[in-house]
């Protein structure tokens, strides 16, 4: 293991990601909220930090390794999230323990969206948009960012894009160099940033809440503005527009850089997994307002808002919220909320398992009855009209095993700490799913459970945003041997 190079590349990020915590400051004294101190010590605290860890180091050059790729992404998600925390604990408006703050920053940066904090109403101005930031940041990996600058430290970055992109197959690049890429990714990402703001501010909010509501919205992470999240401006134009981008950002972001170059909307549409996703958002859309409309829960046209609205939330893993759909009637809440588990397609902002690994779970569940019934007979699975390799459908199966087998292991760990089934179980799939909003205790939100809980939630967050292996394979004596 390179730990000088280890160390190099965490201390240069830590200075980049200090620099995030300058427009806290900014807007803390715009608005006077009284929070500027805590982001300026925060500031100085990391960048010094960083810089001491980059100092001694500076001159080492050593080409990236696969293996330190996997070690420096996993330390730098959870250095970044002992960054992130430092102004939230420092802030006196908050009041959070350090538990509360790490959970808090951590829920941010994977883009989960499950929040400690009750009264978000009354949270400073600099508060409120440095936790929409966090979201934002952590919406297409910090560390796809980073690899921009990589190049300029004599240091290769594919390692690190292949450990942090989400998905299956990890190895296509949409521009040949991986920096270009990694631009590529981000300007798309800003552009529709900017668009989502100005269309959240013609529908009708504030320009602050446009942008903070444009952060997390972009990013699928779910944080707001205002306890009520959504529901608090009661505009189905809002809402259309967050289904909208909701709808987008779940696509894989190399559909929106394709469709950038070509100026068309075919390609969305020739995708099989995109196509996918929509059919399966549109049957879940459909089955949740004839649940609605059946059980007289909304009027027709509020069943139909309502309904649209929390599918796609939950579906995208954003985890915005219009209504209080664990109080549905029936299967309704069970269902959206297990639909998280399929999340968005590879390479989008969103969390779950992802749709590609879906579908070739089904194509190869269809195969396996093929054989049965014509036992000798040659069968291949495929995606659209390219043949899947065996290789990546028997991947796709040790991931599903794996993610099932951490569901439980997580799962009966919480259960030790004393909360009841329900909770637990939503608990665990909202957090591993990067959904946020859970069942039971934690509806609303975490705060009230356990310490215990919560630093188990936080190694399920951190398991779902690195799908699972970039973390767990830390953990296997064989990589150390290595």
């Amino acid at each position: 293991m390179q730990y000088r190079l280890t160390l190099k590349i965490l201390g240069l990020l830590l200075m980049v990601f200090s620099l995030s915590m300058l427009p806290s400051i900014l807007v803390s004294l715009y608005y006077e909220d009284g929070s500027h101190n805590a982001f300026i010590f925060a500031f100085l605290i990391v960048i010094c930090v960083g810089f001491g860890m980059w100092l001694p180091v500076r001159h080492w050059h050593r080409e990236m390794r696969t293996r330190d790729g996997f070690f420096i992404t996993v330390m730098f998600w959870i250095v970044l999230a002992i960054a992130g925390s430092i102004p939230l604990f420092l802030a006196p408006s908050v009041n959070l323990s350090y538990t509360d703050a790490f959970f808090e920053s951590l829920s941010g940066l994977t883009t989960t969206g499950a929040t400690v904090i009750t009264g978000i109403d009354i949270l400073p101005k600099s508060i409120l948009f440095y936790r929409q930031q966090l979201q934002w940041l952590g919406g297409m990996g910090i560390i796809v960012l980073a690899v921009a600058v990589l190049p300029m430290l004599g240091v290769g970055g594919m390692q690190l894009y292949r450990t942090e992109t989400p998905g299956p197959v990890k190895d296509s690049k949409l521009t040949p160099r991986i920096a270009e890429t990694a631009k590529a990714l981000w300007y798309i990402y800003l552009t529709l940033t900017i668009v989502c703001a100005l269309a959240y501010w013609a529908a009708g909010m504030s320009g602050f809440d446009a942008v903070a509501h444009s952060f997390s919205t972009v990013a699928i992470g779910g944080f707001s503005t205002h306890d009520a999240s959504l529901g608090y401006f009661d505009s189905a134009a809002i809402e259309m527009v967050a289904v909208v981008f909701m709808l987008l950002a779940a696509a894989n972001f190399g559909l929106h850089y394709v469709a950038w170059n070509a100026k068309s909307l075919k390609h969305y549409f020739a995708d099989p997994e995109y196509r996918f996703f929509l059919v399966i958002a549109a049957i879940l859309v459909a089955i949740t307002v004839f649940v609605l409309w059946v059980t007289q829960t909304y009027s027709n046209a509020g069943s139909l808002r309502y309904g649209l609205f929390e599918a796609v939330s939950l579906l995208t893993t954003t985890g915005f919220g219009t209504a209080d759909f664990s109080t549905w009637p029936l299967f309704a809440p069970f269902m959206l909320f297990m639909a998280s588990f399929i999340g968005g397609c590879a390479g989008s902002t969103a969390g779950g398992m992802k749709v590609i690994r879906v579908m070739l779970i089904l194509k190869q569940g269809i195969r396996e009855i093929k054989r049965l019934i014509h036992p000798k007979g040659i069968f291949t699975v495929k995606v659209g009209n390219r043949r899947v390799d065996d290789r990546v459908v028997e991947s796709v199966w040790g991931f599903f095993s794996v993610y099932i087998m951490s569901y439980a292991v997580i799962f009966f760990g919480l259960l030790a700490t004393g909360l009841d089934f329900e909770t637990t179980w939503s608990a665990v799939g909202s957090s591993l799913n990067n959904l946020g909003p859970g069942l039971g205790q934690v509806a609303n939100d975490y705060g009230s459970i356990p310490s215990t809980a919560k630093w188990l939630l936080c190694f399920a967050m951190l398991l779902g945003r690195l799908e699972i292996f970039t973390l767990l394979v830390l953990l296997t004596p064989q990589y150390w041997r290595s």
